[in-house]
């Protein structure tokens, strides 16, 4: 089993995870549907040049910032933000699971998850 393989099944069971713990707290299932692909809109950046494009896209499937949603929303009890971060968070595993990374500059298709030998 190639390294690659091994990172994409690692995050197979993390999009799994945040799954469960979705469901677990019993959040709806339909907005799950709704919302999971959400994060692509940074991809509206590519309009502007490749470079822009790669760092917007890169921004909105950083797991930073869904990670500091999840803090907060532990921390002060926001139940809302908690089910926005986890299906943010689920997004980026799914993608990674798929293949998808972050992007370089020069090419759109080019990602970090691909330069895994």
């Amino acid at each position: 089993m190639s390294l690659q393989s091994l990172i994409r099944i690692e995050y197979a069971v993390a999009f799994l995870l945040c799954l469960f713990l979705y469901i677990y707290l019993d959040y709806s299932l339909f907005l799950f549907a709704l919302f999971l692909l959400l994060p692509d809109v940074t991809m509206i950046g590519y309009f502007i040049n490749n470079q822009f494009g790669a760092r917007l896209y890169n921004v909105g499937h950083s797991f930073i910032i869904p990670m500091i949603c999840i803090i907060f929303a532990l921390s002060m009890g926001v139940s809302s933000l908690l089910m926005v971060a986890l299906i943010w968070f689920a997004h980026i595993c799914m993608d990674r699971a798929l293949g998808f990374g972050l992007k370089y500059t020069e090419h759109f298709r080019e990602t970090h998850i691909q330069k895994i030998v």
